[in-house]
């Protein structure tokens, strides 16, 4: 892992959440949520990497019905209740979603949703595996001292901890914080991005600049929670671009995650994976994909598919990384979560002002995988879509499973083959 030495950065809180101003993961989303104004209080970060902007909010370039309207019109200037998640009560699912509005964090059992936090600062939830613990990351603001030009200067810091909270709201607890402490009273702030438990319950995979800003990237790392030892995962990156959405394998043996790279002037991103065991990395996909979400049986794998028209949610082989099947075509929809049962997704997708979340049931496997007409979880709630929404299922409610592929045992194809990428 490559890292260049810089000053820490000296911007204001709010654009501090961007690291280096070419982050991807609330890529192509930026401008549109922004179009939604104080409606959706959307944590920006990564903004505007691609350049690949939803320019159609309303119906977007794509044909066919696949992630349309679904709702209600609206008065013009119309925007959501601020307090409020209004469900679609003839969409039933399994198990319980958790996903984020406004800075809180909010879960859904059947059609009924509630507030779960109050701080008005957090993103990224991430359920645990055991369904007991929903990781996430909130911020907190203070004035520090720090330097400008190498004279003491103060600044309003907005620095992230790392949590997690049991889904009755109990048991809140700090695990890492992002407020650095030099020596003299100085202070400052890095990042904590995208939280992923690891399905043993031991790690959390997540992307930050920690534990000095002015000598890293944002890149991939891991968290030992019986140790709090964070570990920079070995693995290359485009500095200063760095690396963002990690997601782990069922069986715990690949990690997935985001390099970010420019072609030119536009985000060239893709999903690469990384082999702890072998300690092995390659490239599953070429560039345009992000926010990789596993299947349950680990065959497969849900994405977020950018071009110059917008975003929309794809379904990838998860050896070779060739697209099975395009779920959306409205150019308006992104951050695909796999249901723990196998047979739908939830993703976020953009409506006018509002970002709502929508359900599709898959059928099939392979190349006769086809996905149903979508329909809203969510009716004009403005969510935070730069948050993706995280799915647990009871153990009870699950079918039996299957045999698993593991995608680090199996032999890859194609550009997922990592033979060259050891790391010594």
């Amino acid at each position: 892992m490559t890292a260049q030495r810089r000053h820490p950065r000296t911007d204001d809180s709010a654009a501090a959440r961007d690291p280096y101003g070419v982050g991807l993961r609330r890529p192509i989303l930026a401008p549109a949520l922004a179009a939604i104004g104080l409606a959706v209080a959307a944590f920006v970060t990564f903004g505007l990497f691609t350049g690949q902007i939803p320019f159609l909010p309303t119906g977007g370039h794509g044909s066919g019905n696949r992630g349309g309207s679904g709702v209600a019109a609206r008065p013009p200037g119309a925007t959501p209740l601020p307090n409020v998640v209004e469900t679609n009560k003839s969409v039933q699912f399994p198990g319980t979603l958790v996903y984020v509005k406004a800075g809180n964090l909010w879960i859904q059992t059947g059609s009924d949703a509630k507030q779960l936090t109050k701080t008005g600062a957090d993103a990224d939830p991430a359920f645990s595996a055991d369904g007991q613990w929903i990781y996430y990351v909130t911020h907190k603001s203070k004035r520090g001292l720090y330097q400008n030009e190498g004279r003491p200067a103060y600044y309003d810091l907005d620095y992230p901890i790392l949590m997690r909270i049991h889904p009755d709201g109990s048991g809140a607890e700090a695990l890492l914080s992002g407020l650095i402490k030099y020596g003299g009273g100085r202070e400052w702030q890095a990042f904590i991005l995208q939280p992923a438990p690891a399905p043993d319950g031991k790690t959390i995979a997540l992307v930050s600049d920690l534990p000095d800003p002015s000598s890293s990237d944002v890149v991939l790392q891991t968290f030992d929670l019986t140790t709090e030892k964070l570990t920079p995962v070995p693995v290359p990156e485009n500095p200063p671009l760095g690396h963002q959405d990690p997601a782990y394998s069922p069986d715990g043996k690949t990690l997935l995650y985001i390099q970010n790279a420019r072609d030119g002037s536009r985000g060239a991103p893709s999903i690469w994976r990384w082999l702890p065991a072998k300690k092995r990395f390659g490239a599953v996909t070429g560039p345009g994909y992000v926010s990789p979400n596993w299947s349950p049986d680990g065959r497969y794998v849900a994405a977020t598919l950018t071009d110059s028209f917008g975003t929309n949610v794809v379904i990838l082989d998860a050896r070779t990384g060739a697209e099975i099947l395009r779920v959306t075509t409205d150019d308006n929809s992104w951050a695909p979560t796999w249901s723990p049962r196998g047979d739908q997704l939830v993703y976020m997708h953009l409506d006018g002002l509002a970002v709502d979340l929508r359900i599709v049931d898959l059928t099939g496997k392979g190349a006769s995988m086809k996905a149903s007409e979508s329909q809203p979880l969510t009716d004009f709630a403005g969510l935070d879509g730069a948050s993706r929404a995280t799915w647990f299922v009871p153990a009870d409610q699950l079918p039996t499973p299957a045999p698993s592929v593991s995608a680090a045992s199996a032999s890859p194809a194609g550009t997922v083959e990592p033979s060259a990428s050891a790391v010594p």
